[in-house]
C-alpha cells in the first residue's frame, strides 16, 4: 500500500486506508468515528455557512425550521 491510499481519519486523525474497497468506513478509520461525525452534524456542531442577507426583507424570506423559532 502506498502513501496515496492512506489519509487521516477526519474524526480522530489516525492514518487509515482511504480506499472504500479496502476500508468500508472510508474516509473514517472505524464505524465509531463515522458515527461521531454524524452526531456532530445532527447536534449542529458542524454547519454549512449561509449567505449573508443584504437587508431585513431578505432575512424574512429565508426558510426557518420550527425548532429554531421555538414552535413545537
Amino acid at each position: 500500500m502506498n502513501a496515496l491510499t492512506r489519509a487521516p481519519c477526519p474524526t480522530c486523525r489516525t492514518l487509515t486506508v482511504a480506499i472504500r474497497s479496502e476500508n468500508p468506513t472510508a474516509p473514517f478509520c472505524s464505524t465509531r468515528c463515522k458515527l461521531v461525525d454524524l452526531g456532530r452534524w445532527l447536534d449542529e456542531s458542524y454547519g454549512v455557512p449561509a449567505p449573508l442577507a443584504e437587508d431585513e426583507d431578505e432575512l424574512e424570506s429565508l426558510p426557518v425550521s420550527n425548532a429554531r423559532r421555538g414552535d413545537t
